[in-house]
């Protein structure tokens, strides 16, 4: 599916479906209306600072997708492409490429956000919908950069909670399948031609009932509320949540360390790989969701979180104290 002629690919996406019937008197969107959606797609290439922490995970040189949703250049991509940049440039689908500066970013779910640093007047920005709007095995559109060649169809195969090893949880996510390869920064496009998702995570599986292949995306309306803090100060008002540099994995009930963050909170606090987090305080811990909240529960950024990690035959209790994420890795942002 993943070379799918466009205007095939865009019949069967935007035609009436039995999977969600249209509205009385709703027209079918163009065909023309699918390259409009594909101009507001840019190929991502960063350089991070020598001295990125990141770059011993995701390495110096990184690639992805932006998607344009404003004509004053902003671009939303996922984080993990543009975080300590010290260079990003943006390929429009006429192959013009211009410098972009990371503006905001957002632990919490995984955003980042660019400028262009100049007018990109050949792109038509791509309007925000709603992921709540989605239905389960509804069809949507793919969109990582590379224009025609590079989209194709998926439905939706899940809509649920999502947790990973690195100290994040989305209380809702977007699982759709057959993936796409480039799933970095991908638009995640509905039948009326507007932004639902950005790409994340290419899984095994995205359906407890059909165990398949897929990708994860996060969902625009995590982004909405957001967006307008990002753009004005770089990151979401409030204060930030207690990070620990804590890698686990779930694994038969257990919550098994599987890294942690060179120099981080943990580290310092002396969790290694190998431990076993099974508390936090009292209260005991066997997910990444319990983990997680019990952590966030315990205040800000700053707060000191004890721990009861079995570190070989002893359980010991250890007090870690928290940073803001931001402090450990230098988002590069530029205002």
């Amino acid at each position: 599916m993943k070379t799918l002629g466009l205007a095939v690919l865009a019949v069967v996406l935007l035609a009436p479906s039995t999977l969600r019937a249209q509205a009385p008197g709703e027209a079918a969107p163009a065909l023309q209306d699918v390259d409009a959606v594909l101009s507001a797609i840019v190929h991502i290439r960063m350089t991070a600072a020598d001295s990125a922490r990141s770059n011993a995970n995701l390495g110096r040189e990184r690639e992805g997708t932006g998607i344009v949703i404003d004509g004053d250049g902003h671009i939303v991509t996922i984080g993990y492409v543009v975080v300590e940049a010290a260079s990003i440039d943006i390929t429009t689908h006429r192959n013009r490429t211009v410098p972009a500066r990371l503006i905001g970013y957002d632990h919490a779910t995984g955003i980042g956000l660019l400028r262009a640093s100049a007018a990109l007047d050949e792109v038509k920005p791509l309007a925000m919908g709603s992921a709540d709007a989605l239905a389960v095995r509804e069809p949507v559109l793919l969109l990582p950069h590379g224009g025609r060649a590079a989209a194709s169809m998926g439905y939706v195969m899940s809509k649920r909670r999502f947790t990973a090893s690195w100290e994040y949880l989305l209380d809702s996510a977007l699982f759709v399948s057959p993936p796409t390869m480039q799933w970095a920064g991908a638009a995640l496009v509905n039948r009326e031609g507007r932004l639902v998702g950005v790409g994340s995570l290419l899984l095994r599986a995205v359906s407890t009932e059909h165990p398949v292949p897929g990708n994860m995306f996060v969902p625009v309306d995590a982004l909405k509320p957001i967006l307008g803090d990002l753009i004005a100060r770089g990151t979401r008002s409030g204060a930030a949540r207690p990070w620990l540099g804590l890698g686990t994995e779930e694994i038969q009930g257990h919550l098994f360390v599987t890294n942690v963050s060179a120099q981080g909170p943990a580290e310092k606090a002396g969790i290694k790989a190998g431990d076993i987090v099974v508390g936090v305080g009292a209260e005991p811990v066997r997910t990444h969701e319990q983990l997680y909240k019990s952590m966030w529960s315990r205040g800000t950024a700053g707060a000191e979180i004890p721990l009861k990690v079995l570190q070989g035959t002893e359980i010991r209790d250890i007090r870690v104290l928290s940073i803001d994420r931001n402090q450990h890795f230098t988002t590069g942002i530029a205002r």
